[in-house]
């Protein structure tokens, strides 16, 4: 029996459509609202849902991916009362099941869901997240529900030999994914090859990737077979590919086609069986539209793509790395074990990581330093600047803003700039704005419908304004 969501305002249409799921055999809930329905599927999860991309409180539409990631991993079938090509291939590109059209449960519609369950139920054997092998995780730490799904996707892709796309923010991890990927894949015993593309001298990128020939140019005194032929059977990662020169992607698109290439200089064809994975901190779709990164070259890197949260929107992961990182250090520094001081434990938490994990280790790393062999860490012992950076914000908060206001104001009193009053009252709006929308959102995907906002703005304004950054379903 599959368990299926029905997120629309058509009372008759989901009275209709319920009869037919439970003569199905299924069982069935519906929600009114897009904010009603993202949290059903995050709490109580869901097999397939059926989304209506018109709804009281935003587009069904930009529910669709948030959808789709939610814990249980749902299909979704997009039913519209006037469809729209256009529409339909957005959907069907984000990732939806299907797209139909009512008004009626058709048999189309019925296909469709049986279809899905059929799918859903053969998926589901796999359980691919267990299929890890623990020990080449290394230093990828966390059981978040944004980290549990990245590693759901991991897994998944290490399965195939699909191209995979590697996207998050600097210090998210990128690369320990990508090994990851290789030493849970069937190309595990061959070679990782690591091509960071931002340090790439754009000279000598194509000798680099494709190897040169013997006086190809001034300098080349023997033949060079390039790092493309030193991952034959292996794992090619390209760290940070949006970097790559745009003279250099027509070539390295061919050779993703194809395995076949030449070396600078000419010589015979050559062939290299690597798999792809590559990453990136930039939007290669903005870089698409500033005509900077090839579209066709986009797409064939994205078969398989996996999005790593950054550190502040799993907050709850923090305390689980400081641990196993202070661990290591103390281990390789040959100190006694430290235990955290619950004053350090507290900025851990309230900082905002914009280097994410990697700035966190760095930080530790500082700590374990400063505390030699003490047996405790302290707020004291991490770096100056984090204390500083919070110390300036606890201020910040604590200061009055319907004070400022009014004294900016007073009789007699000199007038600040409207600036200054402008950036006050956009304060004062913000702040109850997010209280109200802390009280009515049961999760953080609720939140980011509700608001229009992205994760990360939403955070980054819950923290500006010292508010909570957990949810009551989360």
């Amino acid at each position: 029996m599959a368990r299926i969501l029905l997120i629309d305002t058509d009372e008759r249409f989901i009275e209709t459509l319920s009869a037919k799921i439970r003569a199905l055999g299924h069982q069935v809930d519906a929600a009114r609202t897009m904010a009603r329905g993202l949290e059903v599927a995050e709490t109580d999860g869901c097999d397939v849902v059926f989304l209506n991309p018109v709804l009281p409180d935003g587009n069904g539409m930009d529910a669709l991916p948030m959808l789709i990631e939610a814990p249980s991993y749902p299909e979704v079938i997009m039913v519209t009362d006037t469809g729209s090509p256009d529409q339909a291939e957005q959907a069907i590109k984000m990732g939806a099941w299907d797209y139909v059209e009512r008004p009626a449960f058709t048999s189309a519609m019925e296909l469709s869901l049986v279809r899905a369950i059929q799918y859903r139920a053969k998926k589901i054997l796999r359980q691919p997240y267990t299929t890890l092998k623990e020990e080449t995780l290394g230093e990828i730490v966390g059981v978040s529900a944004p980290m549990r799904r990245s590693l759901d996707r991991l897994a998944l892709s290490a399965g195939s030999d699909a191209n995979v796309l590697i996207s998050g923010e600097t210090g998210t991890g990128k690369e320990l994914f990508a090994w990851a990927i290789h030493s849970n894949s069937s190309r595990a015993n061959r070679r990782f090859v690591v091509v960071d593309c931002a340090t790439l001298p754009e000279t000598l990128v194509e000798s680099i990737l494709f190897g040169h020939e013997r006086g190809a140019f001034t300098g080349a005194d023997k033949t060079h077979s390039g790092l493309i032929k030193r991952a034959d059977g292996g794992t090619l990662f390209l760290d940070e590919v949006g970097e790559m020169p745009l003279t250099v992607q027509k070539s390295f698109l061919r050779v993703l086609q194809e395995h076949r290439f030449r070396q600078v200089g000419g010589g015979p064809e050559i062939r290299s069986d690597f798999r792809l994975i590559a990453a990136t901190n930039r939007d290669l779709n903005t870089l698409v539209h500033e005509r900077r990164f090839r579209k066709d070259l986009l797409f064939r890197l994205r078969a398989f793509t996996i999005e790593l949260p950054p550190l502040r929107e799993r907050v709850e992961d923090i305390r689980a790395i400081a641990a196993h990182h202070v661990a290591r250090l103390c281990a390789s520094y040959n100190l006694p074990g430290k235990t955290f001081s619950p004053d350090c434990l507290e900025l851990l938490d309230r900082y905002e990581w914009p280097g994410n994990v990697r700035e966190l280790v760095n930080a530790l790393e500082r700590a374990v330093a400063a505390a030699q062999q003490a047996p405790v860490l302290f707020a004291k012992h991490l770096p100056v600047y984090i204390r500083v950076h919070l110390a300036r914000a606890a201020v910040s908060a604590n200061q009055d803003p319907d004070a400022r206001t009014l004294a900016a104001v007073a009789p007699g009193a000199p007038l600040p700039p409207l600036g200054v009053v402008r950036e006050t009252a956009v304060a004062e709006a913000e702040q109850r704005y997010l209280r109200e929308l802390l009280r009515r959102a049961a999760n953080v995907r609720a939140a980011v419908a509700l608001s229009g906002l992205s994760r990360s703005r939403l955070y980054a304004l819950l923290k500006k304004h010292d508010l909570p950054t957990t949810f009551r379903a989360d």
